[in-house]
């Protein structure tokens, strides 16, 4: 249950929708998050920073695979090839010169092993949950509600212009190239959301459909919630890692 539960019970103009899916953004993105705001107040260790660098690396390997999952649904040619353009901008031309391996380059430049990153063999139980339900979500639900789901991609370029500024301010070990991921992405999350945000404007024509497309984008929030959550509870102050999770190194 959410607050948005009922807020296409009488049915929305396409504009309407839009407003709703723009204030479940504003209420539920996780640069609301308080490890977001620990990041861009430069209060985070190195270790947390690296803890949250490989577990988002899970989360950025599996954004391939489900835009695949939606791709192979498809009957429209046009849609096609529009769509996948994301796994491109992922995977690159060969697997390794896309944004995935720019991530990694963001966690090798924090100090942490390629191979161990590239496994994900230490990310958190909660992370792999999440990312697990992301991909479920899009492979087993509507075309209409996993296409929704990519529209928290109206907010990335916000959370990014927060973030990137902050951590070349306040912390030293942090440079602009490790930083490259984050050149691209404001223009490309742009370019992908829009798309997005007409397709579901024109698909999502009852009241019905337009609920699921809101719960869908309310389900994404809560996955990237959830990671955040995860972050800070093994990562805090009390520091509650579970066994076989990332450890990182005291200093």
């Amino acid at each position: 249950m959410s607050e948005f539960d009922d807020a296409a019970r009488n049915g929305l103009s396409p504009r309407e929708l839009e407003a709703v899916l723009r204030e479940v953004g504003a209420a539920r993105y996780h640069n609301k998050h308080p490890f977001h705001h620990q990041m861009t107040s430069g209060a985070l260790t190195k270790g947390q920073m690296q803890a949250w660098a490989l577990n988002r690396y899970s989360y950025q390997s599996v954004i391939p695979r489900k835009d695949a999952a939606i791709l192979m649904r498809s009957e429209d040619p046009e849609f096609r090839a529009h769509w996948r353009k994301r796994i491109e901008d992922h995977d690159g031309d060969d697997g390794w010169n896309g944004g995935i391996a720019r991530w990694l380059k963001l966690a090798t430049g924090l100090g942490l092993d390629a191979d161990m990153v590239k496994s994900e063999r230490k990310v958190l139980p909660a992370t792999r949950f999440a990312v697990g339900a992301y991909l479920s979500y899009c492979s087993n639900k509507t075309m209409l509600e996993a296409v929704a789901s990519s529209l928290t991609e109206l907010f990335s370029p916000v959370i990014i212009t927060e973030r990137v500024p902050a951590m070349l301010a306040k912390y030293d070990y942090i440079t602009k190239d490790i930083l490259a991921y984050f050149d691209k992405r404001p223009a490309l999350a742009s370019r992908d959301s829009d798309f997005a945000l007409a397709y579901v404007m024109e698909h999502a024509n009852t009241p019905e459909k337009q609920q699921a497309v809101i719960n869908a984008l309310v389900f994404k929030c809560d996955v990237l919630w959830a990671m955040l959550d995860a972050l800070s509870h093994a990562y805090g102050q009390k520091g509650n890692i579970p066994p076989g999770a990332f450890v990182p190194e005291v200093s």
